[in-house]
């Protein structure tokens, strides 16, 4: 494949994605002022000094969505890549081994996403200390049961596929058949679903830091940033749409590229032969 070949679309989402995740990751050079770093007047305007202008506190915007990018997507794809191991391991095992495990694990299942997310995410954080360890599991395990229910699905079609019962045949154990036989054959809606559930991540998140349970001051993730300045709407003062026009293009760059991942992977849908 070639760079020519790429989609115009799928180019936008990664460079939009990329960039982010640059400023993610090079946050304390390419940042021109520390995170809490009090460097003018409050909400002042955008000039030459400050791009974005400044918070409520006087802190140069662009540096506190600089820092904010790290932190979001620092939590976001920890969070995201605990649910999917968790989430598509015991889906796939439950698929396999079947009988009583798979109705056990699955009822229990049911039983968590019969309890709204953002509300049992609340209550657990409300009783736990708010770091980023604890963010980060409770946003993991939560967002797991959407990936177990998916990987479940999948493994189950795949399962009773010829190949497979090739691999029983030849006396292949459940852990060949999970990862040898299943997972290869169930990446490309996995594949989809990883774009989704990392943006749910983020939406998550920033939900959790505007209502005061997320990510903790001095330190602060997009969503946070919004609770900080939402204030300024009423005076036109543009500082809260910032990060949130943020959340909004990085939610569409990470599904572009999660479409145009999928696109590729395609072929993988009908199995071995």
């Amino acid at each position: 494949m070639t760079l020519r070949q790429i989609p115009f679309t799928a180019w936008v989402g990664l460079i939009l994605t990329g960039f982010f995740a640059f400023c993610a990751i090079f946050a304390p050079w390419v940042a021109p002022h520390g995170n809490g770093e009090i460097v003018g007047d409050v909400w002042e305007p955008m000039s030459a000094t400050h791009w974005l202008g400044t918070d409520n506190l006087g802190r140069d915007l662009i540096s506190r969505m600089i820092y904010g990018a790290r932190i979001t997507m620092e939590i976001a794809v920890a969070a995201t890549a605990l649910s999917f191991s968790l989430g598509s391991i015991l889906g796939f095992t439950a698929a396999v081994f079947g009988g009583w495990f798979d109705t056990l694990l699955s009822r229990f299942v049911d039983l968590l996403m019969s309890i709204p997310t953002l509300i049992f995410g609340l209550v657990v954080l409300s009783v736990l200390p708010t770091n980023t360890l604890t963010l980060i599991l409770v946003m993991g395990i939560l967002d797991s049961t959407r990936v177990y229910r998916l990987s479940r699905a999948v493994a189950v079609d795949i399962n009773v596929m010829d190949f497979v019962e090739a691999a029983k045949l030849r006396g292949e154990g459940k852990a060949w058949i999970i990862f040898r036989e299943i997972l290869p054959n169930a990446l490309s809606p996995l594949v989809a679903e990883l774009g989704v559930r990392f943006i749910f991540a983020v939406l998550f998140l920033s939900a959790l830091s505007f209502l005061g349970l997320g990510v903790q001051p001095p330190d602060s993730d997009w969503g946070g940033m919004v609770k900080e300045n939402k204030d300024g709407i009423v005076f036109g003062i543009p500082a809260a749409l910032i990060p949130a026009a943020a959340i909004a293009v990085l939610a569409i760059s990470v599904n572009l590229v999660a479409d145009w991942v999928l696109n590729r992977t395609t072929s993988l849908k009908g199995g071995r032969g």
